[in-house]
């Protein structure tokens, strides 16, 4: 990608930040390619180096697809994203940018994102999202739920689980509120020992690192507690998987300024009817166009496939999509238009990187828009009951594999999100492949030993 001020501009030094907060320490953070978040600790008294220059990584020890000869990886603190950690108030958390060989480094989720936030900015498009991120609580191996009184055939929205979990998702909302994030609810979902919780929706590039830092507080927290927090996309068999559903709008600026929703509007037409702009429009059909392609993003590990091609689950349904299709405000779809300007695109689960996540939505979804492309009419029929009336549509993948090459096949996309980016992704991804298929499983000795 090309190389713009290196030092970040902000308004923020750090170290006169951290002064006057107690900070001792900060964790210069940044995220690789398989979605492993990633950390150096910087006393203090070094943070304002690191702001200049970067904190230096191995960038082949870190999960990027470099080679032990490559010089250090410099990470460029983004001052304006740095976080207060709430339970360890002389800690403090700060994101940043990859640079190599004095370049913003192509191949990191956090760069590849802010691609697709300036060429969006060209078009006049500034874009909000919001998430819904749903996690297990299992116990400290991850093998059952660590509420073993949590054991109803439909326990989404449980009361009683909620109270004797109240420990756990208050004390996170508490902190989600302390830092400004507008939490605004918590739930138990569809499986057991399954939870969502929710805060506003705001600019990408924020919501991305308020997704990362998420993840992180949450499992803390857990394993404080003696639990395992869990965004695994089916960690139980049985039970309804673990999505992360986007929300998406564009507006006419960022932050304080952005005053009108370009994604809102009305009309003589499907996408119309169910309150999307022109321009929304086109950008659904982007994400229709691409919705193979960029289902390995989305979904991008091998257990991803055991959620969104999972038969019925205990609780009676598995909220997970399975075709490419879209409607108004019905669950049982790619994506769900329920008003307001927005849409909901229900394919990523929770182990997607948060920051490929958004990328990858906004790189399908702008080639709609530059290329007007028309989403066509809407399946608003319930395709459970009514799967007899459905015209068949296009499948998503149905396993790791299909979804690598279905993205790889897709050129468009894998230019849009970088070519740099895509060879790594893809190389690392079928190198995790791979080893997957070396593992022999109890199935295949049940069912083949025999034969």
């Amino acid at each position: 990608m090309t190389t713009d001020q290196l030092v970040q501009d902000s308004q923020i030094n750090l170290e006169s930040w951290g002064k006057e907060r107690g900070i001792k320490q900060f964790m210069v953070n940044f995220t690789d390619i398989l979605g492993m978040q990633r950390t150096k600790l910087v006393p203090i008294r070094a943070i304002g180096r690191m702001q200049k220059g970067g904190a230096g990584f191995a960038g082949f020890a870190g999960g990027m697809d470099y080679m032990p000869s490559h010089p250090d990886m410099l990470v460029m603190p983004d001052a304006d994203a740095v976080v207060q950690i709430p339970w360890q108030k002389d800690l403090a958390w700060v994101p940043g940018n990859p640079v190599m060989k004095n370049e913003y480094s192509a191949q990191a989720p956090r760069n590849v994102l802010r691609k697709q936030i300036a060429d969006a900015a060209e078009l006049g498009l500034h874009f909000k999202i919001g998430v819904e991120p749903e996690f297990s609580l299992l116990n400290a191996d991850g093998t059952s739920v660590s509420d073993v009184l949590d054991s109803r055939t439909k326990p989404c929205y449980d009361q009683q689980s909620m109270m004797r979990n109240y420990h756990i998702i208050s004390e996170v909302s508490d902190y989600m509120l302390e830092m400004g994030w507008g939490c605004y609810q918590a739930d138990h979902e569809d499986a057991n020992g399954q939870w969502e919780m929710n805060w506003d929706f705001d600019d990408v590039l924020r919501m991305a690192d308020q997704l990362s830092f998420f993840k992180f507080m949450i499992k803390y927290v857990a394993e404080k507690h003696g639990m395992r927090a869990s965004f695994m996309p089916k960690p139980l068999p049985t039970l309804t998987g673990n999505g992360l559903h986007a929300h998406i709008s564009a507006w006419d600026g960022t932050g304080k300024d952005a005053k009108t929703n370009l994604f809102a509007g009305s009309g003589d037409t499907p996408a119309g009817r169910h309150g999307l702009s022109e321009t929304a429009a086109h950008f659904l059909g982007g994400m229709l166009k691409h919705g193979t392609g960029m289902t390995v993003i989305c979904c991008p590990t091998v257990n991803s496939y055991k959620r969104i091609g999972a038969p019925s689950t205990a609780s009676g349904a598995t909220w997970a999509p399975k075709d490419i299709t879209w409607a108004g405000d019905n669950r049982v779809h790619l994506v769900r238009v329920p008003g307001g300007g927005r849409m909901e695109l229900r394919l990523p689960d929770g182990a997607t990187n948060p920051y490929l996540m958004p990328a990858v939505i906004m790189a399908a979804g702008l080639d709609g828009v530059r290329n007007k492309i028309d989403p066509g009419d809407t399946h608003d029929m319930d395709r459970v009951v009514d799967a007899d009336k459905v015209v068949e549509p296009a499948k998503l993948p149905q396993n790791m594999l299909d979804g690598l090459r279905s993205y790889e096949a897709d050129t468009q996309l894998t230019e849009t999100m970088g070519e740099e980016f895509s060879k790594s992704f893809l190389k690392l991804k079928h190198r995790e492949w791979e080893n997957y298929m070396t593992h022999f499983t109890q199935w295949e000795r049940d069912n083949t030993l025999d034969i």
